[in-house]
């Protein structure tokens, strides 16, 4: 039940729906088939790992930053605007596409852009000098992995593998990135062999081919498939194909609660469900597999959430 898709600057702020009853599990989707998966693909950042939180507000600013140079009268406050929808339209992609369409705004506005590569390098320094001191924390001991993963993750992970669901990890970022922090945080050795990210010749990779390898190679259908992320672009690609999309509305810095303006946009490319994080990874998982439990619903109390909040 995928819903409309819309155009950037056109982000509506949606309804609260009803939730497990006592819990911040909210089903966007009662008519989803219960009790059919056999494989669940994740996303990484911002799913799982918290390594690389916050890297919106590297990207977002490096391209306005860009755009601005070009002098065309626009407002900072109108570049960011752009920039915030495009980046998040494209959030699940790999990092080159932002990239690309950084070019392509810049060339709209008669500028020269470089090679999208060179921005892309720009932007992984930048972000590099924010998440550095995470991974040596990780490495030497300062973090724990718990303070680098979305609360409940792990143990949802472990659920799964445990009851036979067979795991596949998906990301934008570039792969051995994600196979590295996948170690660091402790969760690569439930993913052995079906880890995916992003590679040079962009063309060749992305999550919906991903999906559709999945689907292919294991004879899967719809729900037998479950997606787990915090970007717009895993749910649409998982609601393509009729699978089940639990969105993950994370606070990233709180690491708690909703964060409604990725919630706005979960709902928006058409997420089943939607959870803050997975400390209820127990409830989940069971509305998820048992199809004979049928917990009380709760309905919401206020009209909406509040809009953009959270961010």
């Amino acid at each position: 039940m995928a819903q409309d898709q819309f155009t950037e600057n056109e982000f509506p702020d949606y309804a609260v729906g009803p939730k497990l009853s006592g819990l911040d599990i909210e089903v966007r989707n009662p008519d989803i088939q219960r009790g059919a998966m056999r494989f669940a693909l994740f996303d990484f950042d911002g799913t799982i790992s918290l390594i690389r939180a916050g890297w919106q507000d590297v990207m977002i600013p490096m391209l306005v930053e860009k755009l601005a140079a070009l002098d065309t009268g626009e407002s900072e406050e109108e570049l960011y605007a752009l920039v915030e929808d495009f980046v998040v339209m494209l959030t699940g992609k790999q990092t080159i596409y932002q990239m690309m369409r950084l070019a392509e705004e810049m060339e709209k506005r008669g500028g020269e852009p470089e090679d999208p590569v060179t921005y892309k390098r720009e932007y992984l320094r930048r972000l590099w000098e924010r998440i550095e001191g995470r991974i040596e924390g990780v490495e030497d001991g300062t973090y724990t992995q718990e303070q680098m993963r979305v609360p409940g993750s792990l143990e949802l992970v472990e659920s799964l593998a445990e009851q036979g669901v067979q795991l596949y990890l998906a990301s934008g970022t570039d792969i051995e990135y994600v196979q590295r922090e996948a170690e660091l945080v402790g969760v690569a050795e439930y993913f052995e062999g079906h880890i995916y990210g992003a590679v040079d010749k962009y063309e060749n990779f992305s999550k919906k081919m991903v999906i559709e390898q999945i689907l292919s190679e294991n004879d899967l259908h719809g729900p037998e498939l479950v997606a787990f992320g915090d970007g717009y672009v895993e749910i649409l690609n998982i609601k393509e194909v009729g699978g089940v999309a639990v969105g993950a509305a994370t606070d990233e810095y709180k690491r708690a609660g909703i964060n409604h303006w990725k919630r706005n946009r979960l709902v928006q490319a058409g997420a089943d469900i939607i959870v803050p994080e997975f400390r209820r990874h127990r409830e989940l998982l069971k509305y998820l597999t048992d199809a004979t439990w049928q917990p009380e619903i709760s309905q919401p109390t206020t009209a909406k959430e509040q809009p953009n909040g959270g961010r």
